[in-house]
């Protein structure tokens, strides 16, 4: 499931991000890729030393928490902390697939990215090129969002972003392990969620609104880890 998450950050968390950002110490996203990766990315990336990475995440986490259509489609378990990055002058990254584990700070466990999202910082007329591109089995798909919009989309999916040809182009990314591990068992669930909340809001909580809400609650008793 590839879906567009609306109006994630505020106009006025939006507006501190890019100011933190704004004179941000940028360093070469080579210096993060593995083996494979360093032969086709060309972007930079905010040090995770950065003096403003604490508030960039507390934003980003703080409008993740609030944001039911995140919740709902990504059933996020945990999540790695937020990263930032930039393309400029031809930036780009090619081809790729996300690494399954995502290694996480003083010994913590490691994060299995399941759902990979980008948080959109730059409007999307501000810069040429740079979109995001996944490809899965129905197709390829294209995202260059709003800024404060985010697209989230499975961590087993390929995808790249094209060459950023006029401007910056500067997001937030991360990773989420779910409670429910496969891609078309969170689909089924986020449809139905979102139709038992469209039943709720035209009908209320009539015996088939319940029973659905029942069925959806034993699908996650079944799928979930925790």
């Amino acid at each position: 499931m590839m879906l567009h998450v609306p109006e994630v950050l505020t106009r006025d968390e939006l507006a501190e991000c890019r100011a933190l950002l704004a004179d941000a110490p940028w360093m070469d996203g080579a210096a993060t890729a593995g083996g494979q990766a360093v032969r086709i990315k060309r972007n930079a990336h905010l040090p995770e030393d950065a003096p403003a990475m604490g508030r960039l995440r507390s934003l980003v986490r703080g409008a993740l928490a609030r944001s039911p259509l995140f919740l709902c489609a990504a059933l996020p378990l945990k999540s790695y902390p937020p990263l930032f990055n930039r393309y400029a002058d031809g930036g780009t990254y090619g081809n790729h697939v996300d690494n399954a584990l995502m290694g996480m700070e003083g010994g913590q466990h490691p994060v299995r990215s399941d759902v990979s999202c980008t948080l959109f910082l730059t409007e999307p007329d501000d810069y040429g090129g740079g979109e995001l591109v996944v490809e899965d089995t129905y197709g390829t798909h294209r995202a260059k969002l709003p800024a404060g919009d985010m697209i989230l989309y499975p961590s087993t999916s390929l995808h790249r972003v094209e060459p950023v040809t006029r401007g910056a182009r500067v997001s937030c990314f991360f990773w989420s392990q779910s409670m429910v591990r496969d891609d078309w068992k969170r689909s089924m669930l986020f449809d139905l969620d979102r139709n038992i909340q469209a039943l709720r809001a035209s009908i209320g909580d009539q015996a088939p609104v319940v029973a659905l809400t029942s069925h959806y609650h034993n699908l996650i008793r079944l799928w979930a880890e925790v």
